[in-house]
């Protein structure tokens, strides 16, 4: 079976697997990047915090952290495609965001044998939280994948084996595999979704700070509040930390970003990374790929003048 076929079989595969499908599926910091956006950390932060102080207002029994966990996860989180607080910063008055059209994407105009699912939804909005622009899929990847991490954790005690199997996740039916993109900041939120989950009960995961609760005698007690700031970096940014193509969207997807070197070079610094070094040394052991080159101070640079409206004006759409 070629490249082709085997990709319409997978991506019939999926649509018959995965639940009903009702808001987008991939993300897109590249449209849109340049129109401005506010800041939704604080209106964030305190749904988050709302959450965990229900769950200790109405908390019975014995210390279980894994009965916090879930508490939590189902407040913000839920059984369903969309998470609880994904849909709401969707649709919430309080939450600024981007929303491309849906035929402006980076993912249109491709073939479908080559996005798959990604060419037949559309993508999430775009937010900006601790001052970076992120889609809104990551809450979900954060509450949700991020409970998943952390359960491999209790399991295993090895945050390698975990981190294996979340890379696994993303190269399979509901990653590369049915879309064509891996995604490294999918990964990466999944990981500090891990870290908020053991930030609850231990000290030190956010460096420097307690955990955010305590068991006092017969309760727990707040000692000091969640923030994104703590997790959110430029690796949850998918204009910065690029995602993977494989090898029947990457060349479409060059094209397509190609696109953006007028952006890039009116506003080269809404496309660089803050504390690159540190963040590849944070997350080098979740198995992300190396997509330098799509970086659009690489693949602009590479380039060179004249020849990217050239071959954009050539790009069928």
């Amino acid at each position: 079976m070629n490249a082709r076929p085997a990709s319409i079989c997978l991506l019939a595969a999926y649509l018959c697997l995965a639940p009903g499908h009702s808001g987008a599926y991939e993300s897109d910091q590249f449209t849109d990047r340049l129109e401005p956006l506010e800041d939704s950390t604080a209106v964030l932060d305190a749904r988050v915090n709302e959450s965990i102080a229900g769950v200790v207002e109405n908390w019975w029994g014995t210390r279980n952290e894994r009965r916090v966990v879930e508490a939590i996860y189902h407040d913000l989180g839920g059984h369903h495609w969309v998470d609880r607080i994904e849909r709401w910063a969707m649709e919430s008055d309080a939450v600024d965001r981007t929303v491309p059209d849906r035929k402006d994407t980076i993912y249109q105009g491709h073939p479908i044998w080559a996005t798959r699912v990604a060419g037949l939804f559309g993508v999430s909005p775009t937010i900006k939280v601790n001052g970076v622009r992120i889609g809104s899929d990551k809450l979900g990847h954060f509450f949700s994948q991020g409970r998943k991490f952390w359960r491999r954790y209790q399991k295993s005690g090895d945050e390698m084996k975990a981190a294996e199997r979340s890379a696994y996740t993303e190269r399979a039916l509901f990653g590369q595999m049915t879309t064509g993109s891996y995604s490294n900041a999918d990964l990466v939120a999944n990981f500090e979704g891990y870290r908020f989950y053991r930030s609850l009960f231990d000290d030190d995961i956010v460096p420097g700070k307690p955990a955010v609760l305590a068991w006092v005698g017969d309760h727990w007690e707040i000692q000091r509040v969640f923030t994104f700031a703590d997790h959110v970096n430029d690796y949850w940014d998918e204009a910065l930390n690029v995602n993977h193509f494989d090898s029947l969207l990457y060349p479409y997807m060059r094209q397509r970003l190609l696109g953006y070197c007028d952006d890039y070079g009116e506003s080269p610094t809404d496309y660089s990374i803050a504390g690159e070094t540190s963040l590849a040394d944070r997350y080098g052991h979740l198995q992300l790929r190396d997509t330098t080159e799509l970086q659009l101070g690489n693949l602009c640079s590479a380039e060179g003048p004249g020849v990217v409206a050239t071959e954009v004006a050539a790009e069928p759409r």
